[in-house]
């Protein structure tokens, strides 16, 4: 598995423990994790604090020749309205998603303002969203569940 998407799992892994939402996210410059997010809307009584928006936070201000517009976004999930506009907003030019079989975010949306998508199928992330989803389909339809 990429080391990238690892780190993303590793992430979805610690908000699953902390009793949160299992969906993780990193932002890589040049080979670099410059932030590292998970779903900690739980955790933190949080409306926005997804994956894809904890990492951003957590990466802060990146200014030129790292700003976003030169990273590439890995996320364990396929990414959701809001954090499809926050990947918008900042010109994140790159995404590999793990998984959009329990969930597809707006990837025509992305795919449509350039953003180049990655979609992994991972069985691992596959199988902690199935899992999570089945053990907790209220915490999930809470959110972004349908």
């Amino acid at each position: 598995m990429d080391k990238y998407l690892e780190a993303a799992l590793d992430e979805a892994r610690i908000g699953l423990k902390e009793g949160g939402v299992p969906i993780g996210s990193v932002i890589v410059h040049n080979g670099k994790i410059m932030g590292r997010g998970h779903n900690r809307r739980v955790q933190k009584g949080s409306v926005i604090l997804h994956a894809e928006m904890d990492a951003l936070e957590n990466a802060g201000r990146l200014a030129k020749p790292l700003a976003y517009e030169h990273c590439t976004l890995y996320t364990t999930l396929s990414p959701c309205s809001m954090c499809s506009g926050a990947i918008l907003l900042y010109k994140i030019p790159h995404i590999v998603i793990g998984e959009n079989k329990t969930f597809t975010g707006e990837e025509e949306l992305l795919k449509s303002r350039g953003v180049r998508l990655e979609i992994l199928q991972n069985e691992a992330c596959i199988s902690l969203m199935k899992d999570f989803i089945q053990n907790n389909p209220r915490l999930w339809n809470e959110d972004i569940g349908k």
